[in-house]
């Protein structure tokens, strides 16, 4: 029984990601990373909320590890000083599964405060959200049921924003060229770094 119960858990969420929306957004929103981080000389910032910030978090580190400098702002302690990481050319990326988030709608009328021509690309679940609407860019994630037996607990919705997000990282790597070399200057421990190393010197 708890074989076929684990069995439907990952086929629900598999199916999940195999119907994540593939739209010509994805080619818009690396184009506007592409151009003010590569071209500007700005940064992505990331940011969102509870779980949804967790994923915020990864993606980001992803991001700079590979190549394109970026950083995750909490979007509360952006009210608290934190947004002053913000300049010119900086482009932001939100997450939020409802499009709802409170104290993301709360960032973006405190970024357009500060850096008024800011863009902003969103991933949601809900086209019709306050933040999609918002957003310069809109990555829709399918409207997953999230495989939480109560349906509340973020599962499957961070599952396909995660994949949302290595969808850009590798699009953005593969944009600028990113090599074995360019990996090895970014990662100087562990067994990633060593392996970077040894494939640039082939």
């Amino acid at each position: 029984m708890l074989y076929e119960e684990i069995k439907s858990i990952i086929d629900r969420e598999a199916d999940s990601v195999r119907n994540i929306p593939v739209t010509e957004s994805y080619e818009k929103a690396v184009n506007l990373i592409y151009e003010h981080v590569h071209k500007r000389g700005g940064s992505l910032i990331i940011s969102g909320m509870g779980k949804a910030g967790q994923i915020a978090m990864n993606v980001a580190t992803t991001f700079s590890s590979t190549g394109t400098p970026s950083f995750f702002l909490h979007p509360s302690e952006a009210q608290h000083g934190d947004l002053g990481i913000m300049r010119d050319n900086d482009i932001m990326l939100l997450i939020s599964n409802s499009g709802k988030t409170r104290e993301l709608e709360e960032l973006v009328v405190l970024s357009r405060g500060l850096v008024p021509d800011v863009r902003f690309i969103v991933i949601t679940s809900n086209p019709d959200s306050p933040l999609a609407k918002e957003a310069d860019v809109c990555l829709l994630t399918g409207s997953p049921e999230e495989v939480c037996p109560l349906g509340l607990t973020p599962t499957t919705s961070t599952t396909v924003m995660t994949v949302i997000g290595d969808v850009l990282v590798v699009s953005v790597m593969k944009r600028i060229g990113f090599t074995n070399m360019d990996y090895a200057k970014r990662h100087h421990g562990g067994y990633l770094g060593e392996k970077s190393r040894e494939q640039s010197n082939r």
